[in-house]
């Protein structure tokens, strides 16, 4: 109920203003407290009636027994004596009674009162008068007095006298009332008043407050302020109210800022996730988006498209060689070239490092791929001029198409990689269109990367040795050569498995399989070589940048006992510049631990010859291509010679490999070449074979025996 009364005074409005409750508590409060003096005034005057009362009952009494005494001594009209007292008592109107009972409490005579009509109630006809106590008393609002007639210690008779108290008591309450209660009434008339006059005007400035912040809050100006004098709590509040509003005001500025800061950031992150921050190209996220609609597009439609994927030859040299700041300014100068021969429609992304994407606007025929192909090809010719330097940079590209990978992104970047790699493989500037036969070659890859591990495991790699051997035909050395024995392909040539190799991340396994195999002949070598001698070991790329190559190497020959001057180790000479401070640092290490290094294919890279100066090396290994060259290519005989003559200046000993004939032979002793190698002597062959082959050979002997 009282939930029901709240909600219809909330409804009507009553408790909208503070006011208004609080009208309401005072008034029912200071009605509570009217109706309490009312009360307590009533009960004040029936305490105090009652008393009067009492005390009127004792003197009446008194003069009834007063009276009574001497007829109470008579024998002859005692009755009518009494009677003649008693009758008395009907000048007071409150009498209900008087009884006078003789020392045997026997009633001797009753006189009614003008309240007798009273003795009709239970209440007197179960009063026993022998059990009253003597003086007076109150019961069932009758007033009974009690009083010994004569003397107390032995009294001739007893008076009781019954007196009304309810029908007086009333009266005077009533009177009381009617005295009192409009009086109290216009106090509390004039305290409500009073009051609620004052809750209006202490309430007053709450109701300005209250305006003010409606006011603040509909037109959302928090540059106004409360203009309160008052020095009490709610000027104070007032106070507080405008510190408030000066803290929104430099939050909402603070806010703001920082919006415009998120909206900034955000604009930047939208790009940063979708724009590469040095080229400004689109990033492989935004192309790979949009390269998931269009292939959804073209499957919807029935239509293919096509990419172009290719990246930069010669770069990584470049950026390790001269700095990643050099090599960031070859990518953006990549980037304005490729955009600059683009269509409008075509677009060209940067997936990463130094590998682009170039997504034609809807065109998929053979001639104009291959029209785009070679003018990315072409674009590349004229080299970067840089900071004075001029620095050559090819590209290799990949061309796929959708309907070719079934319209799915994943395949479709694969079969573009496919077709790059396969340009890489025929040489730089160079650009392939993929064909699903390419599928087949690249599964067999896929096969020979997951069958290395299980190859090492099971001993399908061997060792192969290959002889070197000194101006007069002495065997000095050899080079262990890595074969591959495939349960299911057979012989796999290391051309083949390497490239593979460093692909998956095994190189470095097979590299230190071939350094324990190395170190486990050597023992056998030596007592085939009394002499001494060193094993060349090849080293790719990939090892070089392996942190743990030294301390793999340093373990292998501590297990094995090797001394290192046994070991030489061959890397060609593009593996070592583009890996030049951490190839530095390295072979460093290896000769002070006493091992060898030979630069292979030197003559064949894009070395430069001031870096001979800085790198730590013993020999120089002339390229075949040169030597199978000698006898028809005077540019090749002057090379040769030259890389002689240089090594020579430089205290370096000179190697030639692919010696096949004497021709070549005799020029190159001619020239002060140091130790040979060829199929003139000895093809790589097994363990097995080589310890029965000749130590020594001639020129001219053409059973090479041994000496």
């Amino acid at each position: 109920m009282q939930s029901i009364t709240r909600v219809v005074l909330e409804e009507v409005g009553v408790f909208k203003s503070i006011k208004a409750p609080i009208s309401i508590v005072v008034t029912l409060s200071m009605s509570v407290m009217a109706a309490a003096v009312l009360w307590f005034a009533v009960l004040e005057h029936k305490a105090l009636y009652l008393k009067l009362a009492h005390s009127h009952t004792v003197s009446l009494a008194n003069g009834v027994v007063k009276n009574v005494a001497p007829a109470m001594l008579l024998t002859t009209q005692k009755a009518s004596s009494i009677s003649n007292v008693l009758i008395l008592l009907k000048e007071h109107e409150h009498v209900i009674s008087a009884r006078i009972y003789d020392s045997n409490f026997t009633l001797l005579l009753e006189e009614e009162g003008p309240s007798a009509d009273r003795l009709n109630e239970p209440f007197f006809n179960m009063l026993d008068p022998f059990v009253l106590s003597e003086g007076v008393s109150s019961e069932n609002d009758v007033i009974i007095a009690r009083r010994a007639i004569g003397s107390s210690q032995k009294p001739d008779g007893f008076l009781i006298l019954f007196v009304d108290a309810k029908a007086p008591l009333t009266g005077s309450v009533k009177s009381l009332l009617l005295n009192v209660v409009p009086l109290i009434f216009v106090l509390w008339v004039i305290s409500i008043i009073g009051t609620l006059f004052f809750i209006s005007r202490v309430f007053r400035p709450l109701s300005e407050l209250s305006f003010f912040t409606k006011q603040v809050t509909d037109t959302k100006d928090y540059a106004l302020r409360q203009n309160l004098t008052s020095r009490d709590e709610i000027g104070e509040l007032g106070e507080n109210i405008n510190l408030l509003l000066e803290m929104i005001e430099v939050e909402l500025l603070i806010n703001y800022e920082q919006n415009q800061t998120l909206v900034d950031q955000q604009e930047t992150m939208i790009r940063l996730a979708n724009y590469d921050s040095l080229t400004g190209l689109p990033n492989r996220q935004f192309v790979l988006d949009n390269l998931r609609l269009e292939l959804a597009r073209a499957r919807r439609n029935d239509d293919d498209l096509a990419l172009l994927f290719f990246d930069l030859d010669g770069f990584k040299g470049i950026n390790d060689s001269l700095g990643h700041e050099t090599g960031d300014l070859i990518l953006i100068e990549v980037a304005d070239r490729v955009s600059a021969l683009l269509r409008e429609g075509d677009l060209v992304a940067r997936l990463g490092g130094d590998e682009f994407l170039v997504l034609p606007d809807r065109e998929t025929r053979d001639t104009t791929l291959e029209n785009m192909a070679i003018r990315l090809i072409d674009a590349f010719t004229s080299p970067f001029e840089l900071r004075g330097l001029s620095l050559s940079v090819g590209v290799s590209v990949g061309v796929a198409r959708a309907i070719d990978a079934d319209y799915d992104l994943s395949e479709l970047m694969s079969n573009a990689d496919l077709a790059m790699y396969r340009s890489k493989a025929k040489g730089r500037g160079s650009f392939t269109i993929f064909t699903p036969d390419m599928v087949e070659s690249h599964k067999r890859k896929f096969h020979l990367a997951n069958a290395i591990e299980q190859g090492l495991k099971n001993d399908e790699f061997m060792v192969y040795y290959q002889v070197k051997v000194d101006q007069k035909g002495k065997v000095i050395g050899l080079e262990g050569l890595l074969r591959w024995q495939h349960p299911e392909y057979g012989l796999v040539s290391p051309n083949e498995f390497i490239p593979i190799a460093e692909q998956g991340g095994k190189i470095s396994a097979i590299t230190r399989w071939v350094i324990e195999k190395v170190c486990i002949d050597l023992p056998k070598l030596r007592e085939w070589l009394p002499h001494r001698f060193r094993v060349s070991v090849n080293l790719s790329g990939h090892d070089l940048r392996d942190s743990n190559l030294f301390d793999n190497i340093y373990e292998i020959f501590t297990r094995y006992d090797v001394n290192p001057e046994y070991v030489e180790f061959e890397v060609t000479e593009s593996a070592y510049l583009e890996n030049f401070a951490s190839s530095n640092k390295f072979f460093k290490r290896m000769s002070n631990m006493g091992c060898a290094i030979a630069l292979d294919d030197f003559g064949t890279g894009y070395s430069s010859l001031s870096y001979l100066t800085q790198i730590s090396i013993d020999t120089l290994k002339i390229d075949k291509q040169f030597v199978h060259e000698l006898e028809t290519s005077d540019r090749s005989r002057l090379v040769t010679g030259a890389i002689i003559d240089l090594a020579k200046r430089l205290s370096l000993s000179v190697c030639a490999e692919g010696i096949e004939n004497e021709t070549q032979w005799h020029y190159l002793i001619d020239h002060g070449c140091d130790y040979i190698q060829g199929f003139m002597f000895s093809k790589p062959i097994p363990m097995d074979e080589l310890v029965q082959s000749p130590k020594q050979f001639y020129i001219g002997n053409t059973d090479n025996s041994e000496a």
